[in-house]
């Protein structure tokens, strides 16, 4: 249990803000009802002196505090509600079908529910993510030579006209040749500090940020269109390889990524700095003066924190392991209280990791 007082009243805070960025770095046992949650819980929020703080679930429950029903926090946190969750697995089902608004009814579902969550889930609506869950793979058919009469016909698309308006929707243009394609795929990775977004073509990632990042949609927007490319839900092999290595992570298996990465982003300063991050063991850390020097100017430490914001590829980039020369954290992308974690949960485990 934590009984720093300061520390205490600091995550009473981030409780009733019900701050995401805190998810998995502490939860709160109600005295008054025997139960413990999650930070982002949506239940009402507890008087502080009800309150005790834990740093893990399991040391909640050994407290005699059972987990609550709401928010669920035995399981991996999720910010997709129940409703979403249904719809996302409807999709995956059938990801060709065409949807109608008549078709929520199948699902016990209203269209309205369907297009407030999913705006402000995904920053599109229900029939958006399916059109473009449509369109990827149309995208990959044409990719691997398949007329385009035939991928508009297996795309649900009667009309090449509705094909090539919703195509330019989604792409910004109508491909006349299979090279004028790129498509990257999305994909949401649960954690335990939170979902994650990841987005790779079919030979190398490219991005992997905590959704709730700050400035997240610019940099999706940016890294489309500096590739010239389409961004689209779905799942290839370098989603499915860095979400294992993801999940041996948080389970404390594995501290180490193999998933290939994109290495042609950022200036030359900038991947030369990520390339020593590459370098820095797990549970080990460096301060930004030292990792200047290391980049072979010590006065640059500035623009090795600068580096250090500009990564897109989250732990397997471990900026995390950058500290102040105080010995303080610095910043962090993802929060200061997510970086705490990180650099503790790789302490613990990296003599037990392979």
């Amino acid at each position: 249990m934590i009984h720093d007082q300061k520390m205490i009243d600091h995550y009473y805070s981030m409780l009733v803000e019900k701050n995401s960025s805190y998810e998995g770095t502490f939860f709160v046992g109600v005295k008054t009802t025997g139960i413990f949650c999650r930070p982002t819980c949506p239940a009402k929020k507890p008087l502080k002196e009800n309150c005790e703080f834990f740093k893990t679930a399991q040391e909640a429950a050994l407290a005699s505090y059972r987990p609550c029903k709401r928010c669920h926090p035995l399981s991996t946190p999720s910010t997709l509600s129940p409703e979403v969750k249904k719809l996302v697995a409807a999709i995956e089902e059938n990801p060709q079908r065409k949807w109608t608004d008549k078709d929520f009814d199948e699902l016990s579902i209203t269209a309205h529910t369907a297009r407030r969550q999913f705006k402000k889930q995904f920053g599109m609506t229900f029939i958006e993510y399916a059109r473009s869950r449509r369109l990827g793979m149309a995208f990959q058919h044409i990719r691997n030579g398949k007329p385009l009469i035939y991928t508009q016909l297996d795309s649900g698309y009667e009309s090449g006209n509705g094909f090539r308006d919703a195509f330019a929707k989604t792409m910004g243009a109508v491909p006349k040749k299979n090279r004028d394609i790129r498509l990257f795929t999305a994909k949401w990775i649960e954690t335990k500090l939170g979902p994650m977004v990841a987005v790779a073509d079919e030979d190398v990632l490219y991005l992997v940020e905590f959704v709730d990042r700050r400035g997240l949609e610019k940099e999706l927007e940016n890294l489309r269109a500096k590739h010239s490319a389409a961004i689209v839900p779905g799942t290839n092999s370098v989603l499915e390889q860095i979400e294992r290595e993801l999940n041996d992570y948080f389970e404390g298996k594995c501290l180490t990524f193999e998933t290939p990465v994109y290495s042609e982003a950022g200036s030359e300063f900038q991947r030369n700095v990520w390339r020593l991050l590459r370098e820095i063991p797990p549970g080990e850390t460096i301060s930004y003066k030292e990792l200047a020097v290391q980049a072979g100017n010590p006065k640059a430490y500035r623009a090795v924190a600068r580096a250090n914001g500009a990564n897109q590829l989250c732990i397997l980039i471990p900026c995390h392991r950058v500290i102040a020369s105080d010995g303080g954290f610095g910043g962090y992308g993802g929060g200061i209280q997510r970086k705490a974690w990180l650099l503790e949960w790789e302490r613990e485990h990296a003599e037990a990791a392979v």
